[in-house]
């Protein structure tokens, strides 16, 4: 029988991966999945159904600075101005995790991903600067 824990998974056990690249300055990252649903009504004042719609997939990596640089680095040498202007077909993050190193592997794809916003701050006595990169993508697909 299987033991019972609340513990998800281990930071130690995340691997991100970005343009190829396994990501060491990941802080966090946030992957979302939204589906428009709604109740569906006729005769009565009661729903009658739930009514899904469009799907909309979006999220965010935490970086270090240096790893938005090697970024925005990558880019220009393949002619992009920044990692706001690479296509969304090229971008593919992949996120790896599990919760102990004998267990299973569970991967998170997130496809089509195009960056969205990009903005750099620091504040007096930082010991580092973290970046925050939202995104939209056309996919998020979840498999063990």
């Amino acid at each position: 029988m299987p033991t019972f824990s609340t513990k998800e998974c281990a930071w130690a056990h995340v691997s991100v991966t970005l343009l190829g690249r396994t990501i060491v300055g990941l802080r966090g990252f946030e992957f979302k999945k939204t589906v428009e649903k709604e109740h569906l009504y006729a005769a009565g004042d009661l729903p009658i159904d739930i009514q899904s719609g469009q799907q909309k997939f979006e999220g965010n990596l935490k970086l270090l600075k240096f790893e938005v640089d090697m970024l925005n680095d990558a880019a220009a040498s393949a002619n992009y101005t920044d990692i706001l202007e690479v296509p969304h077909d090229l971008i593919v993050i992949t996120c790896d995790y599990k919760k102990r190193d004998t267990d299973p592997t569970r991967t998170i794809t997130v496809s089509g991903v195009a960056f969205n916003e990009l903005t750099l701050t620091m504040e007096q006595n930082a010991k580092m600067t973290e970046v925050t990169l939202p995104f939209l993508a056309m996919n998020i697909e979840y498999s063990n």
